[in-house]
């Protein structure tokens, strides 16, 4: 079922909606009602709107208008990355971005707290948060926002990752907050981005390289073929000799995603049933190494 849902273009993108309505009903049920601010884009957003209120007088009537600012800020920011992460990602990113305006304006904030713990709701909240957005790029779409800078930096091979992007931003915007408010405000705003860049750089299975090695008896080169052809990936293999047997075989080592890690164990698995495979995840690669977004 996991497995479809990655791979359904459809199911994807309902898995990727679901995903943006996580990311909301967290931060509206565990870090708004605090007053926190949510860091990345939609922090700035929040603090625009805030600084409107208090120090422009201006009375929304109730209405949070974050959500709406965050969606017409995303407009520039997709029609820049356009070139760079394709037309695909950025319709997808826009239809994300569009359910996530909405879900964060239509789902109601508590006028009380539901955790009134100021740790433990940014534990919850941040878990969430990671998760919901782990969710949403693994479904080769994004929330928009610094999602889609931290992807075209990742994409041009820096080394920033969403994660350490948007930690490296929200240094600058919880900075502003410690100005502006109360110390504790921009201290467990810092806390609560932490543990959602932590939990979405782990989710994010696109973000994660890892290194295969098969050992097969099949000669054909079909395992390489598919490697090569199907998922677009280099190639490196070399004939071995098993110990116990002494039997000739041979061993294919290629590095790519987690995210592309299933297709390649259905296919190897289809061509030999009885081959041998392991994957080791978290390497370190440097040189020609392609980050794809799906």
């Amino acid at each position: 079922m996991i497995y479809k849902s990655l791979h359904n273009p459809w199911l994807r993108l309902l898995a990727a909606i679901a995903g943006e309505f996580l990311v909301t009903l967290a931060l509206n049920l565990f870090i708004v009602p605090l007053d926190l601010y949510t860091g990345g884009l939609m922090g700035v957003c929040q603090l625009v709107r805030t600084l409107l209120q208090v120090y422009g007088g201006i009375d929304f009537r109730g209405q949070d208008i974050a959500g709406v600012l965050y969606f017409l800020s995303n407009i520039p920011i997709l029609l820049a990355a356009y070139k760079s992460l394709g037309r695909s990602f950025v319709i997808k990113t826009m239809i994300c971005t569009t359910a996530y305006s909405v879900f964060y304006s239509l789902i109601p904030t508590p006028t009380t707290p539901i955790v009134e713990d100021y740790l433990t709701a940014c534990l919850l909240g941040g878990i969430l948060v990671g998760i919901g957005s782990g969710i949403v790029l693994t479904c080769g779409s994004s929330g928009g926002g610094l999602d889609i800078v931290g992807l075209c930096l990742s994409k041009r091979g820096s080394s920033f990752t969403v994660g350490k992007f948007s930690l490296t931003f929200n240094f600058f915007l919880y900075a502003a907050c410690l100005i502006l408010f109360v110390p504790e405000v921009a201290i467990y705003s810092v806390i609560y981005n932490f543990f959602t860049s932590m939990v979405l750089d782990r989710m994010h299975q696109q973000n994660v390289n890892v290194q295969a090695l098969i050992f097969t008896k099949n000669g054909d080169g079909s395992v390489a073929k598919f490697v090569m052809e199907k998922l677009g990936r280099g190639v490196t293999y070399w004939k071995g000799t098993g110990a116990y047997t002494g039997n000739g075989l041979h061993v294919i080592m290629v590095c790519l995603s987690k995210y592309e890690i299933e297709d390649l164990l259905r296919a190897v698995h289809s061509i030999d049933p009885h081959a041998f495979i392991t994957v080791q995840e978290h390497v370190h690669i440097y040189g020609n190494f392609q980050k794809k977004l799906e």
